[in-house]
């Protein structure tokens, strides 16, 4: 597929069944009869295939499963309302290809057990979403392959590895859709790409064993939408599948809380990384917001050592080094590792390296865990960056290059997000700037372990107050 030239805000919003519903009021519209699920789906599909040429979200389709199922949705709150898998989560019948053209995926022989969970929901899959290879970098771009898109401008990256299922749901296909998150890759597509991505707590939501195995679990799944009542309707719906006794319940939350919040205000990362002053502005803004809301904003150091980056990158190095020496037990016998791209093959020779370390690596990011309740004893929240620049054009993070160049623009650009995935604490991106070049800039707000529903009380004040800009109105 040859994609066409770069151009700005490429959309499907149009007056069809879809039109411009969010999930909850698509779902709303659905049960009251005034549109079919079959009408949805179709509608889904006819997106797709306008947005594909151009955004080049999605890694697989299963139109006509979908179709089937449409004529006889289920009864749960989203029923019939159509959605999309990213592409390192089992579905039934179709394969799983973590974003590697290293080998031939598979079909799944049954759901892993988010999808039953998230079909269990009532939603209904058009397919898989591309990501990048096995999701360790924070732009879906590949070496011999095209890139994922930015539906706001196509010359631009669409973020981290749920890149395909940002793009999808900011330009119109679908208006929510799985994403899954071990440094960012919730909250960095949905800053890049104006959504709402809420990474919840470490064990709130259903995963696949692959990951359930991990020994530091660092990997959450939710979603990417485009209101802050889809994301905290998902929770609840997938609450209501599965329950972790150990942390508070999130609940049905419907709107803001009356509960005015100390938030601490970090703008700067660990060491000498600076954040790009076009971002700082949005941040900073972000907190005269909360200020005028009622909340205290005391702006902080980072309290994070130093050494959280060098253990974060020998953990994800390690996880690299894990893929591809068990590629063929993993992936299947096709599995090739001298196909895996520069940044795989980079971050494989880096755990290699790194090894010797682990134990004290895992024992620090363990740690973690209690630095942060020692600091939200202090604070009910931090406000951040989500990325340390605004949204990279596209090639800046193409694998193709050498490891070096790759790994030292990740880490200037990703310094914030991954302290969540090593605490497990919840933490959103939500979309209140936007960049000279038109692009939104995300701003995140973290909290401590279990409290997704004052996260989801302060994004809907900030979406009242403030507003999420929309690509159809651009």
């Amino acid at each position: 597929m040859t994609l066409p030239a770069p151009r700005a805000r490429v959309h499907a919003f149009t007056d069809d069944a879809l039109a411009d519903h969010d999930a909850v009021g698509l779902a709303e519209e659905i049960r009251a009869g005034r549109v079919s699920a079959a009408e949805a789906v179709d509608a889904a599909i006819a997106r797709v295939e306008v947005l594909q040429p151009e955004l080049n979200g999605m890694s697989c389709a299963d139109f006509d499963r979908a179709r089937a199922r449409a004529t006889r949705p289920g009864s749960g709150f989203f029923a019939g309302v159509p959605t999309f898998v990213k592409d390192n989560s089992d579905v039934q019948g179709l394969p799983t290809q973590q974003g590697c053209s290293a080998y031939v995926g598979i079909p799944a022989k049954a759901d892993g057990d988010f999808a039953a969970m998230f079909f269990g929901t009532g939603v209904i899959g058009l397919g898989k979403t591309q990501l990048s290879e096995f999701g360790f970098s924070a732009s879906a771009e590949f070496a011999n392959a095209d890139p994922v898109r930015n539906p706001w401008h196509t010359g631009y990256s669409s973020g981290a590895s749920s890149a395909g299922s940002a793009a999808f749901v900011a330009g119109g296909a679908v208006p929510i859709a799985h994403a899954n998150d071990g440094g960012g890759s919730i909250r960095i597509p949905a800053g890049c790409n104006g959504l709402i991505g809420l990474k919840p707590t470490r064990g709130r939501v259903p995963q696949d064993k692959l990951i359930r195995e991990m020994p530091l679990r660092i990997v959450a799944d939710g979603v990417v939408s485009r209101s802050v009542r889809d994301t905290a309707a998902f929770l609840r719906e997938s609450e209501k599948h599965y329950r972790n006794l150990k942390m508070p319940p999130i609940g049905d939350v419907r709107g803001p809380g009356g509960k005015r919040l100390r938030i601490a205000l970090i703008v700067d990362s660990i060491g000498d990384l600076r954040t790009d002053p076009e971002v700082v502005d949005v941040v900073r803004a972000a907190a005269k917001q909360l200020e005028g809301l009622g909340h205290h904003v005391e702006e902080i150091a980072v309290p994070v050592p130093d050494y959280f980056i060098d253990d974060f990158l020998a953990y994800w190095s390690l996880l690299a080094s894990f893929m591809l020496t068990t590629g063929k037990r993993t992936f299947g016998p096709t599995f090739r590792r001298e196909l895996t791209d520069n940044l795989s093959k980079g971050l494989a020779k880096h755990g290699v390296r790194q090894a010797w370390r682990l134990p004290l690596t895992l024992g620090r990011l363990g740690a973690s865990k209690q630095v942060s309740r020692r600091f939200f004893a202090d604070y009910d929240a931090v406000l951040t960056p989500v990325l340390a620049k605004p949204t990279p054009e596209l090639g800046w993070l193409n694998p193709a290059q050498p490891y070096e160049v790759i790994i030292d623009r990740l880490v200037q650009l990703v310094n914030f997000t991954p302290l969540q995935n090593a605490t497990g604490d919840p933490a959103i991106s939500l979309p209140l700037g936007t960049s000279v070049d038109g692009l939104p800039i995300g701003v995140q707000l973290a909290t401590g372990w279990g409290r997704e529903a004052r996260l989801l009380e302060v994004a809907y004040e900030l979406e009242e107050a403030v507003g999420f800009a929309r690509i159809q109105d651009a």
